[in-house]
């Protein structure tokens, strides 16, 4: 299964190397969407090696996997594997993800953290569980950790989900108009890791747009 690695950037220039470089132990090819970074982003994952596609302007983290999903597409990928470029999570994974798609048919394979939640923060685990509460029943399948952006995605849920949204949103519908068109999405148990990153999410603005989707989905 000819499999990519995505990686959505907003100013990860300290980090991204060293995810790049543990990605490309499991011989996978890297892209890196940046999402108008005023740091030395870009130039950092150029010189450590990964394919990098840029937005002028930050266009939000759902309009870069799309680009991400767009470029896949046509270089022929049977499958992408979606992740963060701040370090949450962990390259070792990669390998579980690999072997969960090998062995069913499922459309979609995503992290679930609620297993090992030591060193999540409390408020985090409770609203992961509300969020997935909620998405699970718009998708009518239990999904357990559907806040998690670490995923590997099939060929023909990319070719088939025409998706809408383009900030963090994005993530939810993507499981979400995936459960409507028939696919099975399957669950990986992965490491929980939090080092004190600071979250780009804006917690009213983002907030109020994710109420004003699944209201909409719902």
């Amino acid at each position: 299964m000819k499999t990519c690695v995505i990686i959505p950037t907003y100013n990860e220039s300290l980090a991204i190397s060293n995810v790049i470089r543990e990605v490309q132990k499991h011989g996978l090819d890297i892209v890196v969407i940046d999402d108008g970074s005023t740091d030395n982003t870009v130039e950092v994952a150029i010189k450590t090696g990964a394919v990098v596609l840029r937005n002028e302007i930050n266009q939000g983290k759902g309009a870069s996997l799309v680009r991400g999903f767009d470029y896949a597409l046509s270089k022929g990928y049977d499958a992408v594997i979606t992740m963060d470029g701040d370090g949450q999570h962990s390259p070792r994974e990669i390998a579980g993800f690999l072997k969960a798609a090998a062995g069913s048919g499922a459309g979609i394979y995503i992290g679930n953290r609620m297993g090992m939640t030591k060193g999540m923060p409390w408020l985090r685990i409770l609203t992961n569980q509300f969020m997935s509460w909620l998405i699970s029943l718009a998708a009518k399948q239990k999904i357990p950790d559907t806040q998690c952006g670490y995923r590997l995605i099939k060929k023909p849920v990319l070719e088939k989900v025409r998706l809408e949204t383009s900030k963090y949103e994005t993530e939810s519908e993507i499981l979400i108009k995936t459960s409507r068109l028939g696919f099975k999405i399957e669950s990986v148990g992965i490491e929980t890791i939090y080092s004190g990153e600071k979250s780009q999410i804006n917690p009213f603005i983002d907030t109020l747009r994710f109420i004003k989707f699944i209201a909409k989905e719902l």
